[in-house]
């Protein structure tokens, strides 16, 4: 995950999953990325182990102040589940530490999915020609080609970001009427960096976009909350995180609908756990690394996410374990020979 000492503990997601965790009685340790290492061809990691006390505080707030850690170099493949929390964007390098363990230990997300759907090229080259789920999106670092592409373009408005960016990050609203100032934009999203050049996305601007987005969380290709995000006074942005507010959500049957054709990808490529965002019923992103948004989900709804999120995982181990003890070498021998 991201460093201990970030976490917000009033609102953090992963706060909340890993106390969950503990309250089942697991052992839980958490890691970060600078800490993975390899040994004798063995990956290791420096973990700090959760210590289980009598009694666990309902209290998230006080369970992060008073919590207690061992550290040790750990054997990452002596692990039931490994959870990616670690925020975007994605250090490859992690994958590669992770590719030896990947036959040992259920990863969420799996890597291979990581590797696919950890930037937003994932939403942007989903097939849908006909743009019913996803607005038309176009992702360069050409700036004259993205020139083109907005001077071409129906629309007065189109939303840009950078490729690499979360939170809301770097997310503007650009118009055709002040095409003059576009191209310094460009040129300073682009190559914003000494000696490296940055992709960027345009999309195309969704009709009330003005009024918010919403936020679905899906596990196992099935949605298990939403939330409506309302961006502050005067800025584009939804994020809660760039100043936006929530309110409760009900999803539509086109929402269902969506949920379902997306979900079924997700699954396909590894992607157990995913916060999509919507934006008047059009896929803007699917967020694979760290989705938040569990915190608000559960005050708006009179809910515990985190309890659905850590019985699944508890399934999944389960039925695992049940494979590998219905395992019988000898019945591949007794195979071979007939």
């Amino acid at each position: 995950m991201y460093p201990w000492e970030r976490v917000n503990a009033s609102q953090d997601s992963t706060l909340r999953i890993i106390h969950e965790a503990v309250k089942r009685g697991h052992q839980v340790s958490i890691t970060h990325p600078p800490n993975l290492t390899i040994r004798d061809s063995v990956t290791l990691s420096l973990c700090k182990e959760i210590i289980l006390k009598e009694k666990l505080t309902h209290s998230i707030s006080a369970f992060y102040k008073t919590v207690e850690f061992k550290t040790d170099m750990v054997e990452l493949s002596t692990f039931d589940v490994i959870f990616m929390r670690d925020n975007p964007p994605l250090d490859s390098l992690v994958l590669n530490f992770l590719d030896s363990i990947k036959d040992d230990v259920f990863i969420m997300n799996a890597i291979d999915g990581l590797r696919e759907a950890n930037n937003k090229i994932y939403t942007a080259a989903y097939y849908d020609p006909e743009h019913e789920l996803i607005p038309a999106t176009h992702v360069s670092k050409n700036i004259d080609y993205l020139l083109r592409i907005i001077q071409e373009s129906e629309n007065d408005k189109m939303i840009m970001k950078p490729l690499d960016g979360y939170g809301g990050s770097g997310v503007i609203v650009i118009e055709k009427s002040a095409m003059q100032n576009i191209r310094s934009l460009l040129d300073f999203y682009i190559n914003r960096e000494t000696g490296k050049s940055n992709y960027v996305i345009l999309q195309d601007y969704i009709e009330g976009a003005e009024e918010g987005d919403v936020r679905i969380l899906m596990l196992n290709g099935q949605p298990i909350g939403a939330l409506r995000r309302r961006p502050a006074a005067g800025d584009a942005r939804s994020n809660i995180s760039a100043g936006g507010t929530v309110e409760k959500y009900k999803l539509t049957k086109a929402d269902k609908t969506l949920c379902a054709k997306i979900g079924e990808k997700l699954v396909r490529d590894g992607i157990y756990y995913a916060g999509l965002d919507l934006i008047n019923g059009k896929l803007i992103e699917v967020n694979v690394m760290s989705p938040g948004t569990i915190t608000d989900i559960n005050k708006l709804n009179k809910v515990r996410l985190q309890e659905k999120i850590i019985a699944y995982l508890e399934t999944v181990v389960e039925q695992r374990r049940k494979l590998k003890l219905d395992f019988r070498p000898e019945t591949l021998v007794e195979d071979a020979a007939t």
